[in-house]
């Protein structure tokens, strides 16, 4: 049986004639992680939100490159660096509603039952549309608008929220909505982010707001145009890895026809 370590702590660890081939490192901390005279064929490596500060291979700084490679492909990273004012913001939120709304046309061109397959054990591209969903909830609803439980069911949070959490404001992990529930939904979320970037005012976008964006994360202080942009870097990179994921399954699609 595959081992399998959650919360272990291998800070300053040595590994040294270990087999870890196949192995899955998700939602860990690899800062100033060296991997040396080791067997490295079809390593794959991706930073949180497509950033890494610095990756050097074979004593190589691949690190512009990486960046400059996800910038050509993505060049929505790019106007997305440079959004500073209100209007940036409307401006940018219109670009990545039309962005998401060519994506999941394109995945309803797979069978419905595909929109629900996992790549590589990450989020399907319906759990992506539910966990947006859960950060428009979290970063306008909850922190913008000050509501108190703005939580909708279907959310998915993070893959290391508690479950009891999630339960104590509402949302099902286990829940299993319909492909035109999940559309629905994070459409209405999204009309609720247009809403709050139309409304923006340079009053409203320096105002600074503190509350515990969601149970168990702590107090946070922000101003609310800091809220409104992790909304536009959510939808931003989690697009990518759903295109990325989006290929592989209609690649397995032309080959099962």
């Amino acid at each position: 049986m595959t081992a399998r370590f959650e919360g272990a702590d291998f800070r300053g660890a040595v590994f040294q004639s270990v087999d870890l081939s196949g192995a899955v490192f998700r939602d860990c901390d690899l800062s100033r992680v060296r991997i040396t005279g080791s067997a490295i064929p079809e390593l794959r490596v991706s930073g949180h939100g497509g950033e890494i500060d610095r990756f050097v291979v074979n004593d190589v700084d691949v690190t512009d490159f990486v960046q400059g490679e996800l910038d050509r492909r993505y060049p929505e990273r790019v106007r997305l660096r440079a959004v500073r004012t209100p209007d940036d913001f409307r401006s940018m939120w219109k670009e990545l509603e039309r962005l998401w709304q060519e994506a999941i046309a394109r995945a309803e061109r797979l069978p419905e039952a595909v929109r629900f397959e996992r790549v590589d054990e990450e989020w399907s591209f319906a759990e992506t549309l539910r966990h947006l969903t859960f950060a428009i909830d979290v970063w306008v609803g909850r922190m913008a608008r000050g509501e108190e439980r703005p939580f909708h069911p279907i959310g998915m949070p993070t893959g290391d929220y508690p479950a009891e959490a999630a339960r104590g404001i509402g949302v099902d992990v286990e829940a299993r909505p319909s492909w035109d529930e999940i559309v629905e939904v994070h459409a209405g979320r999204a009309a609720m982010m247009r809403e709050a970037v139309a409304a923006l005012t340079d009053a409203e976008f320096e105002r600074v707001v503190s509350a515990e964006p969601a149970p168990t994360w702590g107090v946070a202080t922000r101003s609310v145009g800091r809220c409104l942009r992790v909304v536009l870097n959510e939808h931003c990179e989690h697009r990518r890895f759903a295109l990325r994921d989006l290929a592989i399954l209609e690649g397995s699609a032309d080959d099962s026809a």
